[in-house]
């Protein structure tokens, strides 16, 4: 246990541990309330990955808790499964648990392979647009809450839902109905009888829900934002920016007390003391988190199938977030992190946290920063972080339900404002234009960042971020294919003759043709080799192909040489081969190439080896 833990450091993971958790607290309130799930989901997120991905993780000075990256693709997940739910968090919750609890045992899965390693391999661009969409996502989403607006609340706007809310609802009943094999044409009595219990109260409900729906997500809050000017509630608006403005203006007075938590507790003492008429954040729960059971009793794993892959995007998110973070505390401590255990460490602190309702997490930059610039050694200091946020759970809670809604919409407008890729769209203008289209010329890094940027911003997240991997690696290929492409000469123009050719028999010379191959035999040179055969001078008999210098065959450079040699067979010119590489050879026996267009006794170790069968040949 000491040696786990090196308990000389106590001092220090102590204070660096209770520094983190107070800069944590805020922000996991905040986080909570942007993922649809309330505060406390945020606060138990905090407390257990925190507690566990210290412990069980490889980077010793990790903070872990929700991050803003997290929580955006958390926030689509459960605006998703409400939606299909009709806006009942009871039921969806079971199956939005269990997407985290998927996502977490993903992670572990892809610590026990070995993965962690390639994470650093995602392209920049992907990772540029992304960080920046989730900046946007947050600081449009948070401008309702920020002034006071909430669409479910505004009647007006509600009672333009009714006549919809009122098909949905017929039509809910048509489903049931035909679900129990009963016969709406036949029977328009049990229709009737079933529609009649439907309440005013039932149609404001789902108008509610449907309202909901309409100004969710970024292109429902700019929906949303004439109506929200027109309804701005001031002392909201005032506490936001009062917010925000300690928030950036108590940093230039000092750093080493947080910002965040400054501006947390003096606006909401100040809304609290002077009576004020604002709206609280959702209550807190006191006492211990509860066991979701109803992950395991009230899902089906048909409702849980569509969000496979998203539960895959949350693992993979989770452990580039970390991992990234592990690399700065890497560089801070000059220390080594171990990424493969780090991510069995997120995975097992997100399981667990999915299983008493917190919203997933990962590595949290400034958390860890603040730790290791507070003294924090060890990973006993991500752990004291947690039991500190256990501690304010058990004692604090009903102090801590009566912070103002507005003012976490401050705080989550600055993380939006911070956790944006200032560096990757300053580079914009400075990148090269490699990539033409029409007129037009562009650079394909700021297209893949900037389609990422759109796509997850006004579309989908999860989507988003596979259509860049998949730009991006299709891209990636073809510079390396042009690249090696320039580097491999498979060009079948006359060249000269290597050491051990000089001095090639004369009489030979009009029958023979020697063609070396040098470099990989892909995709990005195939269209070149394919022209062999046509360039073969028409008095050959025999064609020599040099190969010692093709290391690397893939599948496209083999059907290529298939189709080349079968012009040179139909022409009845024999093809030779010298010094033929492992990798190559065991792809052309694959398919036949050898016997059945050079045969073994075609194949040489060495040149002069072909020169003498050449010459017994013709003798």
């Amino acid at each position: 246990m000491n040696k786990l833990f090196n308990f000389k450091h106590f001092r220090g993971d102590l204070f660096g541990g209770i520094t983190a958790g107070i800069v944590a607290l805020p922000l996991a309130l905040a986080f909570g309330v942007s993922s649809g799930l309330g505060p406390s989901a945020g606060l138990y997120g905090a407390i257990f990955i925190s507690f566990f991905a210290a412990l069980f993780g490889g980077t010793n000075t990790q903070i872990s808790g929700p991050t803003a990256p997290m929580t955006a693709v958390s926030m689509v997940v459960i605006a998703g499964i409400l939606a299909t739910n009709d806006g009942d968090l009871s039921k969806a919750l079971p199956i939005i648990l269990m997407v985290f609890l998927l996502a977490g045992i993903m992670q572990i899965g892809l610590g026990i392979i070995g993965l962690g390693k390639y994470i650093r391999y995602i392209p920049y661009p992907v990772v540029s647009g992304f960080m920046t969409a989730i900046g946007v996502i947050i600081l449009i989403t948070q401008i309702l809450p920020s002034v006071g607006y909430y669409p479910k609340e505004d009647v007006e706007f509600v009672n333009q839902f009714k006549p919809q809310a009122q098909e949905l609802i017929l039509e809910n009943i048509l489903k049931e109905e035909a679900g129990e094999g009963i016969l709406v044409i036949e029977n328009f009595k049990e229709t009737i009888n079933r529609a009649s219990t439907v309440t005013q109260n039932d149609i404001l409900n789902e108008s509610k829900t449907l309202a909901g729906k309409e100004t969710s997500g970024v292109l429902g809050a700019l929906k949303a934002f004439p109506r929200a000017i027109q309804n701005i509630n001031w002392l909201e608006l005032i506490l936001a920016l009062g917010t925000i403005i300690i928030i950036y203006g108590f940093k230039r007075i000092t750093t080493k007390v947080p910002s965040t938590l400054v501006a947390l507790i003096v606006m909401s003492a100040i809304a609290i003391l002077a009576g004020l008429d604002y709206r609280p954040i959702p209550e807190i729960p006191q006492g211990l988190p509860k066991f979701q059971l109803g992950i395991f009793t009230d899902f089906s794993l048909a409702g849980l199938t569509p969000y496979i892959f998203t539960a895959l995007t949350l693992a993979l998110l989770g452990a580039i977030d970390s991992l990234l973070t592990s690399v700065v505390a890497d560089n801070m401590t000059k220390t080594k992190h171990k990424p493969n255990k780090e991510l069995i460490g997120q995975g097992i602190g997100n399981s667990i946290a999915s299983l008493f309702g917190g919203i997933p997490g990962a590595g949290a930059t400034i958390r860890t920063v603040v730790n290791i610039n507070s003294g924090g050694k060890t990973r006993l200091s991500g752990m004291v972080a947690g039991v500190l946020l256990f501690i304010v759970l058990l004692v604090l809670a009903p102090l801590a339900s009566k912070i103002p809604a507005a003012v976490l919409a401050g705080i989550l407008i600055t993380v939006g404002i911070g956790v944006m890729d200032y560096k990757g769209l300053k580079a914009i203008p400075y990148l090269p234009k490699d990539v033409k289209i029409g007129p037009f010329k562009f650079s394909m890094e700021v297209l893949i960042m900037l389609t990422v940027l759109g796509l997850s911003t006004f579309w989908n997240l999860v989507y988003a971020v596979g259509i860049g991997l998949v730009i991006a690696s299709l891209m990636f290929m073809k510079k390396i294919g042009d690249l090696t492409a320039k580097q491999s000469d498979v060009k079948t123009l006359k060249e000269e003759a290597w050491n051990d050719e000089i001095g090639f028999p004369e009489e030979y010379k009009e029958e023979v043709f020697i063609k070396h191959l040098k470099g990989p035999l892909f995709f990005g040179s195939t269209s070149d080799f394919q022209q062999l055969a046509l360039q073969i001078p028409k008095t050959a008999s025999k064609v020599i192909i040099r190969l010692e210098k093709m290391q690397y065959m893939d599948q496209s450079g083999l059907y290529a040489m298939e189709d080349a040699l079968q012009e040179l067979h139909e022409h009845n010119i024999t093809v030779l081969f010298v010094n033929l590489l492992e990798q190559p050879r065991y792809l052309m026996e694959r398919i036949d190439i050898i016997p059945d267009l050079v045969p073994e006794e075609q194949i040489f170790d060495t040149f002069n080896q072909c020169i003498t069968w050449i010459k017994e040949k013709h003798n």
